[in-house]
């Protein structure tokens, strides 16, 4: 199975929450559906995009990155590579290559969708389909900061900055997993 036939699989077999993510689901499926190179950052029409909402072990902070090309604090995540092979794999590469934490644990199922216009790498307006999934720290996790970051660091989830988009709602949805 290559990330195509996987990120299908997982959509096709997840249950959204809500009548607003099924229909998200159900974008992302007709996406996926027209375009086999949906999963390669090199679809300029748009491109699926693997995310984590990293919780610490004590489930009351989240680790978000303050991005440099948005310019607000955001989830973990990014563009798929060549190389990996599941959805979910992807997801948890970026958060361990952006957080520095080793030993994190992902959901397999997705926790939300999201897409949303941007310039992305490609230099050109395109739209990130963006599947983000639930991912855990382990206990003492101390993040470090890469590159593809300004800033990064725990945040309580009682107490979030105030430059983010849909964090609340993330966070909200994560604290629901049990």
């Amino acid at each position: 199975m290559n990330l195509h036939e996987d990120t299908v699989s997982v959509l096709t077999d997840w249950r959204p929450p809500d009548a607003s993510q099924e229909s998200m689901r159900q974008a992302f499926l007709g996406f996926l559906a027209a375009r086999e190179d949906g999963c390669r950052r090199s679809c300029e029409p748009g491109h699926v995009t693997a995310s984590a909402v990293v919780l610490d072990a004590n489930r009351d902070r989240v680790l978000l990155t303050l991005h440099p090309r948005v310019g607000r604090w955001l989830q973990l995540g990014g563009h798929c590579e060549p190389e990996d092979e599941t959805l979910a794999g992807a997801a948890l590469r970026e958060a361990t290559e952006e957080s520095g934490i080793r030993g994190l644990r992902i959901e397999p199922q997705p926790l939300h969708l999201d897409v949303h216009p941007i310039t992305c790498s490609l230099g050109v307006p395109t739209r990130h389909f963006d599947v983000r999934f639930l991912v855990r720290a382990p206990v003492g996790a101390v993040p470090v900061r890469s590159a593809e970051s300004i800033d990064l660091q725990w945040w309580s989830v009682d107490a979030l900055p105030s430059n983010v988009d849909t964090i609340p709602e993330l966070v909200r949805l994560a604290l629901t997993q049990p």
